[in-house]
Order: structure tokens, then C-alpha cells, then sequence
């Protein structure tokens, strides 16, 4: 399956491809990105290992990585501003993970995961028809878990020494979903967000 183009007013979310590495080196090296992810990112061979891992997934049908690029405005060029992807893509049941979502400092506390969300959640429940999108992440990454709730996904629990992180540390994964019934008023919540004056 391939991953589609999702555009809209600010944001587009692009297809990842090999192509885009030389660029993602120069943003993609802040520690504070991957502080709470399982992917160690520190030398260009995780770089590419991290590009790699998702188009493998894709072609399993697993998985729709893209780059997250933000469309800049009068006098400011376009920019990658992260990535994200849907993991764990299961047409039969219906249901995938959106994660692996970050954003460069620049980015964080603005409306661009707001727009992407927007974007990448309209195609799941809207084309793909799926029924479920879950979100996990760090259960100590407390900035994580108030976007997730902040776009109206609904806490389920927490996976206890879940992974093992890069340092070695235990990590236990705080899980959120949005089903297809809540998909009407998180939409609705969603667009009046971004639609509010700045």
C-alpha cells in the first residue's frame, strides 16, 4: 500500500522516502526528540536504519510513514517540521497506531501536530474506513500524553515494563485511542481549534 500525499491549509505530510535523509541530518539530531522513543538516534547510520525500518514496514503493508513539512508563509520557506506514521496498519480489523511522531523545537507547541492530526485521522476514518487509531507513548513523557489527550483520544491503560529504551531503562507505554464513534466530535473540536483566531 502507499503512503499518500495528505495536504492541508499549513501542513503536508509527505510520503517518507531514502531521499529524504540528507535533509532530515540536519534537524534530526536533537536529543530531545527521542528522549522517550525505543530508537536510538545519534549517528547518520540510525538515521538511516530509522528511514529504512519504516519503508520495510510499508512495503509489508504495515505501516504509512511520512515527513512532516511545514508550508511555510510569505518570506518563510517550507521546512520539514518531523515525521509521523501510521504503525501497525490492520485493514481486516480495521485499526492502526499513529505514532513515531516528532516535531524539531521550532514546531512544538504550535498548530502544526494539530493540523497533521487532523489530516491523518480524516484518512483513517474517512477513507480507510478504519475503526480504531490507538496512541502509546513513554508513561513519563507527561507533554505526550496532554497533546494526545488534547485531540480527544481516551486513555485505555498502561503496558508495564513495556520496552527496554537505548539507555536500558524499563519503559512502561501509556496507551489512548479515538474510535469511529468519537470521530464525529473530535473532528468537529479539532477544526474549530484550528480554525480560532492565533
Amino acid at each position: 500500500m502507499e503512503t499518500p500525499t495528505l495536504e492541508g491549509p499549513h501542513v503536508r505530510l509527505e510520503p517518507l522516502t531514502l531521499e529524504h535523509i540528507p535533509p532530515l541530518e540536519t534537524i534530526a539530531f536533537d536529543p530531545s526528540i527521542w528522549r522517550y522513543m525505543v530508537y536510538p538516534m545519534t549517528t547518520s547510520e540510525h538515521l538511516r536504519n530509522w528511514v529504512e525500518g519504516a519503508l520495510n514496514a510499508q512495503a509489508a503493508g504495515t505501516a504509512l510513514p511520512w515527513i512532516t513539512i511545514h508550508k511555510g508563509s510569505e518570506g518563510n520557506p517550507e521546512q520539514i517540521a518531523g515525521g509521523t506514521r501510521f504503525m501497525d496498519l490492520d485493514l481486516k480489523h480495521r485499526s492502526t497506531e499513529l505514532g513515531s511522531t516528532w516535531l524539531v523545537q521550532a514546531f512544538r507547541g504550535t498548530r502544526v501536530n494539530l493540523e497533521a492530526k487532523l489530516l491523518q485521522l480524516t484518512y483513517a476514518f474517512e477513507t480507510l474506513n478504519l475503526l480504531r487509531v490507538a496512541f502509546k507513548t513513554h508513561d513519563h513523557n507527561q507533554r505526550s500524553k496532554a497533546a494526545i489527550r488534547s485531540i480527544g483520544a481516551i486513555y485505555e491503560g498502561t503496558f508495564r515494563n513495556h520496552y527496554v529504551m537505548p539507555d536500558g531503562s524499563s519503559r512502561d507505554s501509556a496507551w489512548f485511542s479515538i474510535i469511529k464513534q468519537d470521530w464525529p466530535d473530535v473532528k468537529e473540536m479539532l477544526t474549530r481549534r484550528l480554525n480560532a483566531p492565533l
